[in-house]
């Protein structure tokens, strides 16, 4: 099933689905640059949060003033992610971890959304969250999600999402960038190649945590290689999540 292109005249909300420590928050910078869009940050959060016991809650920085901050009723985050685009904008770039998308969110409302899904090589994935949570599950890191995203967004829409990873966007971020506007309806503008340094008032409240590497960048940084493994409490954890990102990988652009 292949995607189609969007009509370009169209209002769009795109959802990106990604799992943590990928180039998730680059690409909301990239977005964000662009004069016609306005940008969300992981807005299903705080309801996460809201779902897990309390020492669970407690691996998360600042799990309390997350919660404060968007609020954890998830139908009423929806109700907003699937209504009018704010500011008079035409663009609606949403910023998701798929392991957000809770079994009380429901997955009817992604039928409203052009939906995409940002992967990331599972090995250096690991070794970079693990630096903030200890010992994640495939679960913590969103692949089984991601998977379930992209089978109920092509059995039920007759789309597939489109698929992207992220060393091919770091290889080559115009070429890369110009395929996913195409695939979503949204001409390119090369304003999405830069950003001017440092926080946004649009990030969320645990951004001092996470996005230190972010706030120093005024771009997508070329693509390394790394070096670090994963260690061997987690390889179950590694061969798991590398059977579902090859699984996703068939589909990237």
């Amino acid at each position: 099933m292949k995607t189609e292109s969007k009509n370009l005249d169209e209002s769009v909300r795109i959802a990106m689905w990604s799992g943590p420590r990928n180039i998730s928050t680059a690409m909301m910078r990239s977005w964000g640059a662009r004069g016609d869009c306005v940008v969300s940050d992981e807005p299903l959060y705080g309801h996460y949060l809201s779902t897990l016991d309390a020492e669970k809650r407690r691996e998360h920085p600042v799990c309390d003033d997350v919660m404060t901050s968007q609020g954890t009723d998830c139908r009423r985050v929806i109700e907003e992610l699937t209504g009018e685009v704010p500011g008079g904008k035409r663009v609606w770039y949403q910023k998701h971890m798929a392991h957000h998308l809770t079994e009380d969110c429901g997955m009817e409302w992604l039928g409203s959304l052009t939906n995409c899904v940002l992967i990331r090589d599972p090995a250096a994935m690991i070794t970079s969250f693990i630096k903030v949570i200890d010992d994640p599950t495939p679960e913590d890191l969103g692949l089984p999600q991601l998977l379930r995203i992209v089978e109920w967004v092509a059995r039920e829409t007759r789309e597939f999402p489109v698929v992207i990873d992220s060393r091919d966007v770091l290889m080559d971020p115009a070429g890369m960038l110009r395929k996913l506007c195409e695939r979503v309806g949204v001409g390119f503008d090369e304003s999405m190649l830069s950003w001017e340094a440092g926080a946004r008032e649009t990030d969320g409240v645990w951004g001092p945590h996470w996005y230190s590497g972010v706030y120093a960048s005024t771009g997508f940084r070329g693509y390394v290689a790394k070096d670090e493994r994963v260690p061997e409490r987690l390889l179950g954890v590694l061969d798991q999540c590398q059977s579902m990102y090859e699984q996703l990988s068939v589909h990237k652009i």
